[in-house]
């Protein structure tokens, strides 16, 4: 359980810095061509700080995340820490409360601990393979919801302003919440039965709750269904869903052209 531990720390570590910063006005600047990806002061020194913590405490480990330059040398080690500091960077722009550190540790392509932190809510969801999954240290599980007309899926305020979410309406209920880590601990949680994105999306964004929902007894895949892997040489997915498990399939069905 050293691992959970020192990735609890961590997060809660770098979540104060990012709590320390929200609501201050701080500079944004945009990633990548298309300019939708922001970036500011927070998402860096919350970056440093983890990795500094895990690096020192398991100094064999390899690291990939969002704020730090990707190498090779990853694919070479059995175990790498996949983490993104601050997931809901536009939320924390605009003062939304749905955003997280995400921490999670992989080991031959399967994860083993996951800790997905909300610091200005002051919510943690911690997992550890064979462990179960947490809450502000109290058990949690997947909701047992099997009718997909009286689920409650979570959906990307991103996505629905694009109008991505327009035919499912009336499917199912729809709830918007920010950081696609966030909805899936979300889920972990029970406190939604479900959530999915067609949006590619990075290693990084969902593998600290994937594997809280996991360990909480529900399910993730990519879009065909298939278990998510992680590790891979390009991060980047297709889209994922993730759910208490006995509705996968029929969201599934639901999200096929």
């Amino acid at each position: 359980m050293r691992e959970l531990e020192v990735a609890t720390a961590a997060a809660r570590e770098a979540g104060a810095v990012i709590r320390s910063l929200y609501g201050t006005g701080l500079a944004v600047v945009q990633k990548g061509d298309r300019g939708d990806s922001p970036l500011t002061e927070a998402d860096t020194r919350a970056n440093q700080l983890l990795h500094e913590r895990i690096a020192s405490a398991f100094p064999a480990d390899a690291w990939l995340s969002e704020e730090s330059r990707d190498t090779a040398d990853r694919l070479r080690r059995p175990r790498v820490w996949i983490v993104d500091p601050l997931d809901g960077t536009k939320e924390f722009v605009r003062g939304i409360p749905e955003l997280a550190v995400c921490v999670a540790l992989v080991e031959n392509g399967a994860p083993l601990v996951g800790v997905t932190y909300n610091p200005i809510r002051d919510e943690l969801f911690a997992a550890a393979r064979g462990a179960g999954a947490t809450l502000d240290g109290r058990p949690v599980h997947v909701t047992p919801t099997a009718d997909l007309a009286r689920a409650r899926v979570l959906a990307s305020r991103s996505e629905n302003e694009r109008g991505e979410w327009e035919r499912f309406r009336g499917r199912f209920a729809i709830d918007l919440c920010g950081s696609v880590a966030y909805k899936l601990a979300l889920v972990a949680a029970g406190r939604a039965d479900a959530t999915f994105t067609l949006s590619a999306k990075n290693e990084w964004d969902i593998c600290s709750s994937a594997c809280l929902i996991e360990c909480a007894g529900g399910r993730v895949s990519d879009l065909s269904g298939a278990p998510v892997r992680y590790n891979r040489p390009g991060p980047r997915l297709g889209g994922v869903v993730a759910s208490n498990g006995v509705l996968h399939d029929a969201i599934l069905a639901a999200i096929r052209p």
